[in-house]
């Protein structure tokens, strides 16, 4: 079954996953958790109510209750989990994919992710092997979408951006339920706000420029000190300086971590195995231990709980905070920041002039490469660049190998067909020579 990948279940709706399949997990589910209830949330796609209703009618099938939250960002799935102690949840989305495309995102008790090592396999097993034979008691169905507002008031506690100037686009997406009444409408201009399943605006993916063309002409015609845009469930967030300036992810990893040691908490922060020099050392130097780990949530929500880390951040735009239930939330994580440029605003300096200040390299971002032989690629890559003895190596994630100059990371991504790289260096000029020998290596494998 195609759909089921490294974390989470997603596919093109009717194609690779459909309304027969939403209802064999909803069936299957809660007897691998040992639920006797599901909380269930879904976006704002056109295919997600078909999703809901299958999905639903497969855990009532089974016995089981659920507990409907209707409409719903990810990240309140996860609160509700948290908060109302639910032994399973289910998130109807695909997050920042296009309109195509739906899924669903599975948690257990605590929040806890299910991904391909620790459920998801089974659950894939059991929906094309196991026989259905619905339950002659079935489940009831009860509205638990009160729980945005105890979720809008937990958030609530942690805004703080009086004086700001501030653009958000909501992608159209679901965060469009919950933006204005925790941000509230005072300095802050909305755009995209109105929910589209068909996502006309732009696609819900803010890592991509192109969708953050709006978001910085807005910025820039209003003279805001920082844009912010979410993606289309809510559990990722990407920023603009007040120039308009995408600003890469992982550098908005240094600015949590800013956040928190201004509060005098420090600690243990996890980053993924694709993120800056810039960002390590300047956590590194004030004050934190960071650890470096695998991409994706189902990954960094365990390792973040192990170490008991304070928060952890990905060069997708995740991140991810033990005042969160150690879960990722992309309005959780703009309401540091925003308060971290709050205080910036007050001594005279802006987002532009702090992020130059903790980018110390040139890093070219994470490129796509659309490669037949992925497995061949990454070992021509190894062979070229093992033997030169390179200074620190991480085989955990693909590879990420380290000189004393540049490195780079070359990984299979978990939920495109991509190969995926990143590299950095001294410099531009090293940057570019190191880049052209990759890609010359790569281009073999097309």
């Amino acid at each position: 079954m195609s759909a089921f990948k490294a974390y989470d279940i997603r596919g093109i709706w009717g194609k690779e996953i459909d309304e027969d399949l939403c209802y064999k997990v909803g069936f299957f589910l809660p007897g691998l958790l040992g639920a006797d209830q599901v909380i269930v949330g879904r976006d704002i796609r056109i295919s997600s109510p078909a999703a809901h209703d299958a999905l639903v009618k497969g855990i009532t099938d089974s016995g089981c209750d659920v507990w409907d939250l209707g409409l719903a960002t990810t990240p309140m799935v996860y609160f509700a989990t948290a908060v109302l102690d639910a032994a399973a949840s289910v998130q109807i989305t695909a997050s920042h994919n296009s309109k195509e495309y739906n899924g669903l995102k599975v948690s257990r008790r605590g929040a806890l992710p299910v991904g391909i090592d620790t459920g998801l396999s089974d659950l894939e097993r059991m929906c094309r092997e196991n026989t259905i034979t619905p339950s002659e008691k079935k489940g009831s169905v009860r509205d638990y979408s009160y729980i945005r507002k105890e979720y809008i008031s937990y958030m609530r506690q942690f805004v703080d951006i009086d004086g700001l100037s501030i653009v958000v686009d909501g992608s159209s997406g679901v965060t469009n339920l919950v933006n204005k009444e925790i941000l509230g409408t005072d300095n802050v201009r909305y755009i995209n706000d109105e929910f589209d399943g068909t996502f006309s605006a732009h696609e819900p993916n803010p890592l991509d420029p192109d969708n953050c063309r709006m978001l910085s002409e807005a910025v820039l015609k209003t003279g805001a000190d920082i844009g912010v845009i979410y993606d289309g469930d809510g559990d990722r967030v990407v920023f603009t300086d007040e120039k308009g300036n995408f600003i890469q992810p992982d550098y908005i990893t240094a600015i949590i971590g800013r956040y928190y040691s201004r509060k005098g908490i420090t600690g243990n922060c996890v980053q993924d195995i694709r993120t800056s020099r810039s960002t390590t050392e300047y956590l590194e130097k004030i004050g934190f231990s960071v650890t470096t780990w695998k991409v994706g949530h189902a990954f960094a929500k365990l390792k973040i709980r192990e170490l008991d880390a304070v928060f952890g951040g990905e060069l997708a735009g995740h991140f991810y905070f033990r005042d969160f239930f150690w879960c990722d939330s992309g309005i959780f994580a703009s309401l540091l920041v925003l308060s971290v440029v709050k205080e910036l605003k007050k001594s005279g300096r802006t987002m532009s002039q702090e992020i130059g200040d903790i980018v110390k390299y040139a890093n070219s971002g994470e490129l796509n490469f659309r490669i037949d032989d992925k497995d061949g690629a990454m070992k021509a890559l190894c062979d070229e660049y093992l033997p030169l003895h390179p200074i620190r190596v991480m085989d955990f994630d693909g590879y990420r190998i380290e000189f004393s100059s540049w490195w780079f990371n070359v990984r299979k991504s978990n939920t495109e067909p991509y190969l995926r790289v990143v590299a950095e260096a001294a410099d531009k000029e090293l940057l570019d020579l190191k880049l052209n020998e990759i890609k010359a290596i790569l281009m073999r494998f097309k």
